[in-house]
């Protein structure tokens, strides 16, 4: 089994990049979907994050407010780092208990999918890194038009990342996202005939020329 972490700052297009290669048949385990389950109604995560940030980031039904929440930690360092140490502990737990069902299922490529993959040190875990990427100021201007945010706010879920110049370094694979899906879809397309190509159970020798991924 061949296990690549996918990742990209916002805005990047990293998940439609994952639906793609989805469709092309490989097993995606997504953080994203993980976090929610870690902080589900009536779980351990939830109380913990209320006892940390307070009964204001729950909805009426009891629900953990994801707005809200975000509009905190994307402002504060601290609360950032208090979030990811109630949630990133059983994120990894049940991103091991998937892995180990598709292991047993014989699947051939399984793809984490992490958007924090670099802040948290988690790049030298699998067997090769896919990064999704576009200019800053094309991911400013999606977040604006597609969430309705001031500018600043756009900004600074931008600024809480790393910038993606320090990712591309130790990528196997940048797939450049700043055109039209048409292309962006040509460039998954490569990757994923090279990905079929590797040997599984086995880091890469070496990083991987992103020139590989233009169609």
């Amino acid at each position: 089994m061949l296990h690549l972490a996918l990742t990209g700052n916002i805005a990047s297009g990293k998940s439609t990049v994952s639906t793609m290669l989805a469709r092309h048949g490989a097993t995606i385990i997504d953080a994203d979907q993980l976090a929610r389950e870690a902080v589900a109604v009536g779980t351990p995560g939830l109380e913990a994050v209320v006892d940390r940030f307070g009964a204001g980031m729950l909805q009426a039904d009891g629900s953990l407010d994801r707005a809200a929440l975000r509009r905190v930690v994307f402002h504060d360092a601290a609360a950032r780092d208090a979030l990811n140490a109630i949630v990133h502990p059983t994120v990894g737990r049940l991103r091991e208990e998937a892995l180990a069902a598709a292991r047993t299922r014989g699947d051939r490529v399984v793809i984490s999918d992490i958007p924090l993959l670099f802040e948290v040190g988690l790049e030298h875990a699998f067997d090769g890194v896919i990064l999704v990427d576009a200019p800053a100021p094309v991911r400013l201007e999606r977040i604006v038009q597609t969430r309705g945010l001031p500018r600043a706010d756009a900004q600074a879920m931008i600024d809480a990342q790393w910038p993606s110049e320090r990712k591309r370094r130790d990528a196997h694979w940048v797939i450049d996202n700043e055109g039209d899906l048409a292309t962006l879809q040509a460039r998954v397309d490569s990757l994923w005939t090279t990905l079929l190509t590797l040997p599984a159970g086995g880091p890469l020798p070496q990083r991987v020329p992103t020139a590989d991924t233009t169609p």
